[in-house]
């Protein structure tokens, strides 16, 4: 596999080239450098990305990013730190392919006789009408505690300071008031479908 034109320069070792890259700014240093590596990036890409295309792709574009890159940061280990930017590379190019999923077009759920939204609402409606009717069958404690808990937002604390009951008592006041609401809610929601 062979992207880049093969520049021969074994006696070099690594951090001698990174050094002549960039003093130079000469790209076939950087492809002599980079041509060592490039199974390796592959590899990586090929792990990460999972598509052949895909990972031929990211050793292009990992090349160029050296170009910028290399410049900037002080590299002892050029093969470990070529490895990491390569996973992030890949990570990167994850991230932006989860962003962009497309759906099929429907023309048909454009259009509809139907107001979806104006249907949530009057159920909404219905449900707070619903609930209303609950919380005045509650018996007359729990029905305190619960308007000053959910409609007032009041914590147990000011409750406690409210109404001088324990603590512990208007815990289980709220708890049995929401269990009752709920089996209320489910008995009327059944007797109105039947």
């Amino acid at each position: 596999m062979s992207f880049l034109q093969t520049i021969q320069n074994p006696g070099s070792s690594d951090a001698e080239l990174v050094k002549q890259f960039k003093q130079s700014g000469d790209l076939k240093v950087l492809a002599a450098l980079y041509q060592r590596y490039m199974d390796l990036v592959y590899g990586v890409s090929l792990k990460y990305l999972k598509d052949p295309e895909m990972a031929k792709d990211a050793v292009m574009q990992i090349f160029e990013e050296l170009v910028t890159k290399l410049r900037k940061h002080e590299v002892a280990n050029f093969r470990g730190w070529l490895h990491v930017l390569t996973k992030n590379h890949c990570l990167m190019v994850l991230r932006s392919t989860k962003n962009f999923k497309t759906e099929e077009w429907t023309p048909g759920i454009m259009q509809s006789d139907e107001n979806p939204h104006l249907n949530g609402i009057l159920s909404r409606e219905e449900n707070l009408g619903r609930l209303e009717d609950c919380v005045q069958d509650l018996p007359l404690d729990q029905k305190m505690a619960v308007s000053l808990f959910y409609l007032e937002e009041k914590c147990y604390n000011d409750i406690v300071a409210a109404t001088g009951l324990e603590w512990n008592t208007v815990r289980s006041l709220i708890q049995n008031g929401r269990r009752n609401l709920k089996i209320c809610m489910e008995k009327k929601m059944s007797r109105e479908n039947q």
